[in-house]
């Protein structure tokens, strides 16, 4: 079956569970509105009489069954997007490694600066939020969670890493993974702002992989970065980390970081409060300058 096949089928399947979702709201809608006008009633009475207790038991465990299973529903939708996206991935890597960048072809144009940014924010804003069941902890790289030390970055990934620049000196870049070679050890990364143009041979010490979910503040805020401490953020309109302070962590899933820069044409060494999302602020490998 072709990807394009396999796309289809997935969004139809999708849209019949967003139909799902809706029928079973509007089902468990009617049952929390009888728990609302029973607890009017016993207001209005000023009593609390067994057969409202009952009748109260019996309402709010209807009412966590709907819940548990519009949850259920909600979460398979979220499985088939995050297939029908990476099919999406698979067919891009696909098409690039079919030589759409092989060297024998002529050097193509640099995506303009605007168009770049702009799919750097989007890819920021679709970052899946990750949402554990009762009692589960956030896996590694959702926010701030890193990943385990036999991890590696798969083909396509987006990662921090650390290469020469053409001054000499070492710098963190936005690159994408293209391989990895196990008896080495070592990376083969693409820069995202010079695509098929800079490639970049690094050990994994130089390469920090990216979140892969963001953490919501609200459950799971041990999976983010707190107040002051040192990380390396993507400085916006650009495709650098730079060293900076976490300022304020996120307070809702879709808040981004507030982060000070490291910045010497400021007195106290920091930049102004500069926004950035959660799937371009990372763990500082280096240490904090004295």
């Amino acid at each position: 079956m072709s990807a394009d096949t396999k796309i289809a089928e997935l969004l139809t399947e999708l849209h019949q569970l967003i139909k799902q979702t809706q029928e079973e709201r509007s089902r468990s809608e009617h049952n929390l509105l009888n728990i609302q006008k029973t607890h009017e009633r016993m207001q209005t009475e000023n009593k609390t009489s067994p057969y409202y207790r009952t009748k109260l038991r019996g309402l709010y465990t209807t009412a966590k069954a709907d819940a548990e299973a519009e949850c259920s529903i909600l979460r398979h939708a979220l499985d088939k997007i995050a297939e029908i996206k990476s099919l999406l991935e698979e067919r891009r890597i696909a098409a690039k490694m079919a030589g759409v960048y092989s060297d024998s072809d002529p050097p193509r144009k640099t995506m303009r600066r605007g168009v770049l940014m702009t799919l750097l924010q989007q890819s920021a804003m679709t970052l899946p939020l990750w949402i554990g069941k009762p009692g589960e902890s956030p896996p590694p790289l959702c926010g701030a969670t890193p990943a385990n030390s036999d991890y590696v970055a798969k083909q396509g990934d987006k990662v921090a890493a650390r290469v020469k620049a053409m001054d000499g000196d070492e710098q963190w870049i936005l690159a994408e993974v293209v391989s990895y070679n196990h008896s080495t050890n070592k990376y083969e990364v693409d820069d995202i702002d010079e695509e098929g143009k800079e490639r970049h041979t690094l050990s994994r010490r130089r390469i920090i992989p990216l979140p892969q979910w963001k953490a919501n503040p609200e459950t799971d805020p041990e999976a983010l970065f707190s107040k002051d401490q040192l990380v390396l953020a993507l400085y916006p309109q650009t495709t650098c980390f730079y060293r900076a302070l976490i300022h304020t962590p996120p307070h809702r899933p879709q808040d981004d970081y507030s982060v000070l820069f490291e910045d010497t044409s400021y007195a106290d060494g920091y930049s102004p409060p500069l926004n950035v999302a959660q799937r371009y602020v990372v763990a500082c490998k280096e240490n904090k300058k004295k």
